[in-house]
């Protein structure tokens, strides 16, 4: 009878501290939550009339410049294709003049043809032939690159080759092998050329040799 009671007493006891421990955490859980609840929340600062009104003349200050840059852009394409909407067309055209050289290149080369009238005649149609093509090219603004004799610029020449002379500084152009041209201020096409170079020891020498042979 009395260990039925001491085990009663042992339950409620154990019941009890069981409750006790309960009610610590639920009360512990409500401190936590009501420190969450009395923080201060993070206020979101709205912008003022002011600062709207600045934000909205950016804005479209920033638009009024972007539309003025299309704006130049477009009147800068316009007045590109004005301006040399022909070049396709013109660099095409230069075959003419070459196919002209090429022609006058093979009859003078011609050992049967070679001091006849005919070929004079024919040369001299040619000439007329191509100093009108180049007329009516300059009337458009597309003029040669005068070469011979002139510095080598990268700019407007192409050295195709270097021809050994001793009487021109070097890099000198002193033949032309094919004439450039130019539309306004842009190169239509570069001149290729032969330019001069200074001469080697051993030609140098080649030629001493050669003097003196023939001042014998």
């Amino acid at each position: 009878m009395e260990k039925e009671e001491n085990q009663n007493s042992t339950s409620q006891d154990h019941n009890q501290d069981t409750s006790n421990e309960t009610g610590e955490n639920l009360d512990s859980k409500n401190e936590q939550e009501q420190e969450l609840v009395d923080e201060p929340k993070e206020e979101i600062k709205e912008p003022s009339l002011e600062e709207k009104i600045a934000e909205l003349e950016d804005k479209v200050a920033r638009t009024f410049a972007e539309m003025e840059n299309q704006r130049r852009r477009f009147e800068k394409e316009k007045e590109d294709a004005f301006e040399y909407g022909g070049y396709s067309f013109a660099k095409e055209a230069l075959n003419l003049i070459d196919n002209l050289d090429r022609s006058k290149q093979v009859l003078m080369s011609d050992d049967k043809l070679k001091e006849t009238e005919a070929l004079k005649k024919t040369l001299e149609h040619l000439d007329i032939i191509k100093k009108d093509l180049i007329s009516i090219f300059e009337k458009n603004n597309i003029k040669p690159i005068e070469s011979l004799n002139k510095k080598l610029d990268p700019n407007l020449h192409q050295a195709m080759i270097e021809i050994e002379d001793g009487t021109k500084e070097p890099g000198t152009i002193i033949q032309e092998i094919q004439k450039g041209f130019t539309i306004k201020d842009r190169l239509l096409r570069p001149s290729l050329v032969g330019v001069s170079k200074k001469i080697t020891e051993k030609q140098e020498k080649t030629n001493e040799n050669q003097d003196k042979t023939e001042n014998k």
